[in-house]
C-alpha cells in the first residue's frame, strides 16, 4: 500500500509510502491520494485533512518510470491538483518537496514545514515542464523573481526562506511536521466547519479565472516541450544517470 489513511478525530492524516522511490508518484499512488480526499471531502465527521510523506522526503514528484503521471477524475493530477476541495487540507513537509511534490505542497491551504525541509521546480533539468500547476502557483505564492528563479534554474529554496517569504505557515523542526499540522489541523476544527467551507470557496472563486489562464498556457507551452529534442534527450539522461546534451530544439 502506497498511501495510508488515518483518522485522527475530525482530522484524516494521509500519508504517501514510497520512500524507496522518494515518494514519487505512480498511477496507484495517485489514485490512493484520489481515495483518501474522496473520503475527506465526502465524509461529514472529518472537517480538515494533513497530507504527508515520510520522515526522510515529502515527494520527488512523478514518477517518470511510470509514464507522465495519472490523473483522476476528482482530482486530476496525483488525485489532488485540480480538486475543487471542500474542506481545508495542510501539507506537513519533512525533506525534500521536488518538482509535483513542490506542487502538491502548493495546492495545500496551509504548509507546515520542518527547517531540513525544502523545495525544488528541477523540471528544466530535465528538459520537462511543470505541469501541475507551479507555472502560475508558484508566482502566486513566492515573489515573481524568485518564482521565475526557481522554474528557470531548478535550484532549491529552503524551508527557510519558503518561511520568510509566506508560503510556509509554520517552520519547525526536523520530525515536527506532522505533529504541529495535525495541531493546526485540530485549531481549525474548533471553528464552524460551515463558515471555514465557505471562506475556502470564496478564495477558490476568486482566484477561479486566473487558474483557468493558467492551465490554458501551461497546456500551450507543454506542447512545444512535447515535441522538442530537449525531452527526449533530458527523460534518457536521467534515466541513464549521465549529463544531459542539450540542442536546444
Amino acid at each position: 500500500m502506497s498511501v495510508e489513511a488515518e483518522r485522527r478525530g475530525r482530522v484524516l492524516v494521509v500519508r504517501i509510502l514510497r520512500e524507496h522511490k522518494r515518494n514519487a508518484i505512480d498511477t496507484e499512488t495517485a489514485f490512493g491520494i484520489d481515495a483518501a480526499l474522496n473520503t475527506l471531502d465526502d465524509d461529514a465527521d472529518l472537517w480538515t485533512g494533513v497530507l504527508t510523506g515520510t520522515p526522510a522526503v515529502f515527494s520527488a514528484g512523478t514518477d517518470l518510470s511510470d509514464g507522465a503521471g495519472a490523473r483522476t477524475d476528482r482530482g486530476g493530477e496525483y488525485g489532488l491538483i485540480r480538486r475543487q476541495r471542500l474542506k481545508p487540507l495542510i501539507a506537513a513537509v519533512e525533506g525534500p518537496a521536488l518538482g509535483g511534490g513542490f506542487e502538491i505542497a502548493l495546492a495545500c491551504d496551509l504548509v507546515v514545514a520542518a527547517r531540513t525541509a525544502y523545495f525544488a521546480l528541477p523540471e528544466v533539468s530535465r528538459g520537462v515542464l511543470a505541469t501541475s500547476g507551479a507555472l502560475f502557483r508558484a508566482a502566486r505564492a513566492l515573489p515573481y523573481h524568485v518564482a521565475r528563479e526557481m522554474l528557470i534554474t531548478g535550484d532549491p529554496l529552503s524551508a527557510e526562506r519558503a518561511y520568510h517569504f509566506g508560503v510556509v505557515n509554520h517552520l519547525v523542526e526536523q520530525g515536527e511536521a506532522l505533529d504541529r499540522a495535525v495541531a493546526l489541523a485540530e485549531r481549525i476544527c474548533q471553528n464552524s466547519p460551515t463558515s471555514v467551507r465557505a471562506s475556502l470557496a470564496a478564495l477558490a472563486a476568486l482566484a477561479a479565472d486566473d487558474d483557468a489562464a493558467g492551465w490554458r498556457v501551461t497546456e500551450q507551452q507543454l506542447q512545444g516541450v512535447l515535441a522538442s529534442e530537449d525531452m527526449a534527450e533530458g527523460i534518457a539522461a536521467f534515466f541513464e544517470k549521465r549529463p544531459p546534451t542539450w540542442k536546444g530544439r
